[in-house]
Parts: C-alpha cells; sequence; structure tokens
C-alpha cells in the first residue's frame, strides 16, 4: 500500500481519483482496498480543514434550514423555543437563543449545538 500525506494540490486530486475508484469497487471493510479507502478518507478530510475551511453557519439560518427541511411551522417550533411571538423573534433576530432553547433544538431537532452557539463575540 502506497499510501503518503497529501502536501500539494496533485497530490489532493490524486487521492480523490482513487478514492472515487475505491469507492465504486466498494471494497469490504478490513481488507487491504477497504483500509486503503479509510486511511485515504482521512487524509484528504485533513488536508480539506487545513485548506478549505468551512464557517459555520448562522444559528437562525440553521434553524430555517432544518424547519424547511422538516416542514416544520411555527407551531411545531413553539417545542423547541416557545410561543409563536417568541419564534418570531428569533427567526427576525431580536430575540438570541437561551440555552434551554439550544439544547431543545439540538436534541429534538440535531442541529449541532456549536451551530445555535454561534460564533464567539
Amino acid at each position: 500500500m502506497d499510501i503518503r500525506p497529501i502536501h500539494t494540490e496533485q497530490d489532493y486530486a490524486i487521492a480523490l481519483k482513487t478514492i472515487a475508484a475505491l469507492v465504486d469497487a466498494d471494497p469490504a471493510p478490513d481488507t487491504p482496498d477497504g483500509d486503503r479507502l479509510e486511511i485515504l478518507s482521512a487524509l484528504v478530510e485533513n488536508y480539506e480543514a487545513k485548506h478549505f475551511p468551512m464557517e459555520l453557519p448562522d444559528p437562525v439560518e440553521a434553524i430555517k434550514f432544518r424547519m424547511e427541511q422538516g416542514e416544520l411551522s411555527v407551531q411545531d417550533m413553539g417545542a423547541y423555543i416557545g410561543g409563536a411571538n417568541r419564534v418570531y423573534e428569533v427567526l427576525n433576530g431580536t430575540r438570541g437563543l437561551s440555552l434551554n432553547m439550544i439544547r431543545r433544538l439540538h436534541y429534538g431537532l440535531r442541529i449541532p449545538a456549536e451551530v445555535l452557539l454561534g460564533k464567539p463575540c
């Protein structure tokens, strides 16, 4: 198995091409090709985290996205945020999320807590 760290764009492109071929082959876990796929995937993930960092989405945008995904109404959000007025305040950005709201949104709608907490001030 000839696997090296990914240092350049060319290394990255070769790794992606190799991963695509391995995914198409669908190797079983704990086989040489399965291990190769797992290792290359970790290397690519590490390279992407360093070279293409992604910022967390805005908490309100994340809530709106989850509402859209789940076809949730303002009334549905009451269980996580509170009454309709409070939901509208949060969605309009005039009210911040409380710790209890964050917990309910995280556990109930599976929105990552780090997204709901937002950027540090």
